[in-house]
């Protein structure tokens, strides 16, 4: 019978590049690996956070206000409410302007 040339040891002796190739295969499949449980791991630690921040303290919403959106500036404080309001608080928390949106049907 005519020798067998698919074992690798017996093709690594022939081709000594193979042992190297085959080492350098495993290490960079090693790294993807690590690399993959790392990015799964950040996903998973920020998307745990909460959607909306918390108001601060000293913002007190009119009464029966929801807030819809919060948008935190340099200098104040925007909130949107489900009642379509648009309150502008400035950042030691009193309320400097408040509107009122046209709702669309």
């Amino acid at each position: 019978m005519a020798d067998d040339d698919t074992d690798w040891k017996v093709a690594a002796k022939a081709v000594p590049e193979l042992r190297f190739l085959k080492a350098l295969v495993t290490g960079l499949t090693l790294v993807m690996g690590l690399g993959m449980v790392a990015v799964v791991a950040m996903l998973w630690l920020r998307l745990n956070q909460p959607v909306l921040p918390e108001l601060p303290a000293t913002i007190t919403l009119p009464a029966g206000a929801q807030p819809a959106a919060v948008t935190f500036a340099r200098d104040w404080i925007v909130v949107v409410t489900e009642g379509a309001e648009v309150l502008l608080y400035d950042s030691s928390g009193d309320l400097v302007s408040q509107t009122v949106t046209n709702q669309s049907p």
